[in-house]
């Protein structure tokens, strides 16, 4: 066995070009035969001195004799070894007894029986396989890589863009990173016959310039894929906003601004991304938007143009249910349900209805009609949140309490600030920090007969009319749905916490954070390979929803990434190798999500070679 390089000539430009060849010769009688067992590709880089011990190691490995190396390697010689060792294991495999006289794979029957030295036993290229199962029939549900060959995606393209996408489920992080994890610990390769081995880092980022530039047609596409395969109709339409951050300075991103950062990284430069759910969790749209973009200011782009039904309702909160934005809904011929943005409440146990939470926890409705706006405010009374109001209203007061009466008594101290102005500024800065609670003081200031002093400090307490004090666990919910009952109307605003809770796995789990691009274009990919991403883990979160299983994906992941691929290797009697690649046999866990997604329990099947 060894390493040839041959002369090539281009077929498209007639130029001559070298490529490398792993050659074998096989002696036949008196003839010499040399067999090309794996073309090395042009772009091979090894230097030529380690051919021989590149060539030797590889057919050690072949024979089962891993263990026998005369000479160190290098760290790329040996990872290039273990790499084309395993492409003509793989090739051996499939191919007919016939097509390599030197190595040759024995028919099915007889290759299940060996006789084997149990002692040479190895097990070697561990490769990832049960979250790429799971996502990629996910994906095929959609016809997703369909999709991409009807958008002029090529082979490679489409690889990649599975690449990318299933990298963001399985392992998330920067498309360097998915390079690393397609190439080192995934076998996902194996499940999609692809090398990923043998792809260069600017494919990955390509294929995400690619999928950005047909967002909308990939989004209709995998909207109404979804709409078909869990038979919902359009219902109500969520928006959110969430950001992320840039490591780095982000000087070449356009949309990168300072703003407030949802993870607490206002030190760094922000991008906003805006989408819209459907009631089932879908992604409708997305868009990427300035770090410091103005949540209520995006909400007539998204929705313009959306084509939801007439009549459609919009479900958000407060920070974007601005007047104007809910002007614009009407005359759009939507109808809303949000979380009123009026500090005022008010609430009659008497004029209550009852509703009963799927958790059996009786929520009260007081129901008030705007007949002039056509509006309905729902003020909803929870249990719950009233413990928790209380709660928090009793600490507030009492460390504003606390902040008084330290300056009460440092006023008959000798270090105490006495002066007016020092002890109202202290009282104005209290009253900022307590804002919640300061409302309901009446602080008062007695000064000195010289009128630069303070004589004595006292204040009373009394609560504010129409605040969550006065109504605590209260919160009120506008809606221009007046014809629905009460029941149904606060069901349909707990779909936005309910799909809050969902979203977070492209928050959180989806690698949506940080940012490392510093080209606009780039950032705008990275963001959507996230979206596309989320869309999957969707489909197979409900699918396992409605079988028992809600667990969120970060488990769900930690679970399927359990199963791996594995070649075991043994040597016979006669001095051949017996190679078996296959996916390690499921756990219980693991096995239980398999029957219940319709996986195989062995991804990527069995494959076996005697060389």
């Amino acid at each position: 066995m060894f390493i040839r390089r041959t002369i090539t000539n281009s077929r498209k430009t007639d130029q001559a070009y070298y490529t490398y060849r792993l050659v074998e010769g096989i002696r036949t009688g008196s003839v010499v035969k040399q067999t090309t067992l794996l073309n090395l590709g042009s772009h091979f880089d090894v230097p030529q001195a380690d051919w021989p011990a590149l060539a030797a190691r590889i057919d050690a490995l072949l024979h089962g004799q891993a263990a026998l190396q005369l000479e160190p390697l290098s760290e790329a010689v040996e990872t290039i070894a273990q790499r084309c060792a395993a492409q003509l294991i793989a090739l051996q495999s499939i191919e007919k007894p016939e097509a390599s006289p030197a190595t040759t794979a024995e028919p099915s029957d007889a290759g299940r029986f060996q006789e084997v030295d149990l002692d040479s036993i190895e097990m070697v290229r561990p490769r990832s396989v049960g979250v790429e199962h799971a996502a990629l029939s996910a994906m095929r549900q959609c016809g997703f890589e369909d999709k991409l060959a009807e958008l002029g995606f090529n082979r490679p393209q489409i690889a990649a863009a599975v690449g990318n996408i299933i990298g963001r489920m399985a392992h998330p992080g920067s498309e360097l990173a998915t390079h690393a994890w397609l190439q080192k610990r995934s076998a996902l390769g194996e499940l999609i016959d692809f090398d990923f081995e043998a792809m260069d880092l600017n494919r990955l980022y390509r294929a995400s310039d690619a999928l950005y530039k047909h967002r909308d047609a990939l989004q209709d596409h995998l909207f109404g894929a979804a709409k078909s395969v869990f038979g919902f109709t359009d219902t109500v339409t969520l928006y959110d906003l969430t950001n992320t951050y840039f490591e780095g300075i982000a000087a070449g991103v356009g949309k990168a601004a300072r703003g407030r950062s949802k993870e607490k990284r206002s030190d760094c430069p922000l991008v906003t991304l805006a989408v819209v759910l459907d009631g089932s969790g879908f992604v409708r749209r997305s868009r990427v938007f300035a770090g410091n973009a103005s949540e209520p200011q995006t909400l007539q782009e998204m929705l313009t143009g959306l084509s939801a039904p007439k009549g459609a309702a919009v479900v958000m909160d407060a920070g974007i249910a601005t007047e104007a934005n809910l002007a614009w809904l009407k005359t759009h011929g939507y109808h809303y349900v949000v979380v009123s943005r009026k500090r005022e409440r008010q609430f009659d146990p008497e004029m209550a209805s009852e509703v009963q939470t799927a958790g059996d926890v009786t929520i009260k409705i007081h129901r008030v009609v705007d007949a002039d706006n056509g509006e309905a405010h729902l003020y909803c009374h929870s249990p719950a949140r009233e413990q928790k109001d209380r709660a928090i209203d009793d600490a507030k007061s009492s460390r504003f309490e606390a902040t008084l009466q330290k300056l009460a008594d440092g006023l008959g101290k000798s270090t105490g600030a006495k002066a007016i102005d020092k002890v109202t500024e202290k009282i104005g800065r209290a009253k900022q920090k307590y804002a919640r609670a300061a409302q309901h003081y009446q602080i008062n200031v007695v000064p000195d007969e010289s009128g630069k002093n303070v004589a004595a400090l006292t204040w009373e307490k009394h609560v504010k009319q129409g605040s969550a004090a006065m109504y605590p666990g209260v919160y009120c919910l506008r809606t221009t749905l007046i014809d629905l009952d009460d029941a149904t109307l606060w069901r349909t605003y707990t779909m936005l916490t309910n799909l809050e809770s969902v979203f977070r796995s492209l928050k959180t789990d989806l690698g949506l954070r940080p940012v490392y691009h510093q080209v606009e274009r780039r950032v705008e990919g990275h963001l959507f390979i996230s979206v596309l991403a989320y869309h999957f883990v969707h489909t197979l979160r409900l699918q396992l929803k409605a079988q028992g299983i809600d667990d969120a994906w970060e488990s769900l992941r930690e679970t399927l990434a359990g199963q791996q691929r594995i070649t075991t290797t043994l040597q016979r009697r006669d001095g051949r190798a017996v190679h078996v690649r296959k996916a390690t046999r499921p756990e219980p866990h693991q096995q239980k999500i398999a029957e219940m997604l319709g996986l195989a329990a062995n991804p990527g099947g069995t494959h076996r070679a005697v060389i």
